[in-house]
């Protein structure tokens, strides 16, 4: 990570006063439609953590109707300068994000995604890879689920 802003890392303890915000999964249209049926009274736990310009992290839980976490995400994004003051700033996203079973299991995928960010109204050119979650990562990332349905409103 060298070169990047480094406040906080993937799967990171959240902050004492960090609050979730809690919102219905699909907007009242889609909800009222026959195939948003299948969702009514899912909710999601959105939490954004921020530093400026340096980066940003973003948590996502899925409820079902019976308040059930079915589906999470850890997300974070760094930017950096480039080496020059005429390269475009860099970008590192770590991710980690998947299902999670009625047994308090977690299936899903972490991915890294790199590159320079796009200028104008250039196509972005990043590098991304995926990988399995190691068993820590995935206890981690349960762990953060259990903290932001106990902080929810």
């Amino acid at each position: 990570m060298t070169g990047l802003a480094s406040w906080h890392a993937l799967l990171a303890p959240l902050p004492g006063g960090a609050a979730p915000t809690r919102k219905p999964v699909g907007s009242p249209d889609v909800l009222a439609s026959p195939e948003g049926a299948a969702i009514a009274g899912w909710e999601q736990l959105t939490l954004h953590l921020a530093a400026g310009q340096a980066g940003l992290r973003f948590l996502l839980v899925v409820l079902d109707a019976s308040a059930r976490p079915v589906a999470a995400s850890d997300h974070v994004l760094f930017w950096s300068a480039g080496e020059r003051p005429s390269d475009p700033r860099q970008i590192r996203q770590e991710s980690i994000g998947g299902r999670l079973g009625e047994d308090g299991s977690f299936s899903g995928t972490c991915w890294l995604t790199t590159g320079p960010e796009p200028e104008n109204d250039d196509p972005p050119q990043w590098e991304s890879t995926s990988r399995q979650p190691t068993a820590a990562e995935a206890a981690a990332l349960l762990a953060l689920v259990a903290e932001l349905v106990a902080r929810a409103p």
